[in-house]
């Protein structure tokens, strides 16, 4: 189940079906029954939870914030997702990618950190890099990782 909050009304953002459709895609069905919010803000609260959470000034694109419910609570809550609409307007067009393109590749690159997947390690970046560009390609989006085209 998917919970979206638009906490921002801008034309041009993304339905609830393509928001469930991207997470689903990421998921690929290996946490069944499972449940996940969205949050799009603008970049005030971007800001302010990115300074509170991870000691980082301004806006930034996506936020991951995974859930583990405490014992003996079961939850199949994976936790919550906030991402920042005009950070992806801009990068998507720095990068001369879609929007579209680029709201898809945020999804799906925050549902990856919480399924516990990162990029610190160079290793671990390039295996995260590589799955998304999979879960994009079965989408219909080009690699997000190039950025001499439009995707």
């Amino acid at each position: 189940m998917l919970e979206v909050q638009y906490a921002i009304s801008e034309d041009g953002l993304p339905t609830q079906a393509d928001l469930q459709c991207w997470a689903n895609a990421a998921m690929d069905n290996k946490k069944t029954g499972t449940e996940l919010v969205i949050r799009i803000v603008n970049e005030t609260e971007s800001a302010t939870l990115n300074q509170q959470y991870r000691n980082k000034p301004g806006a930034t694109n996506v936020l991951s914030f995974p859930f583990q419910a405490p014992p003996p609570v079961e939850s199949n809550l994976l936790g919550d997702l906030v991402i920042c609409a005009s950070v992806v307007s801009k990068q998507a067009a720095e990068q001369k990618k879609t929007e579209r393109a680029h709201w898809a590749h945020m999804v799906v690159h925050g549902i990856l950190h919480l399924l516990g997947y990162d990029h610190i390690q160079s290793a671990e970046a390039a295996e995260m890099e590589h799955m998304e560009i999979e879960i994009l390609a079965q989408l219909g989006f080009s690699d997000p990782y190039l950025t001499n085209g439009i995707s």
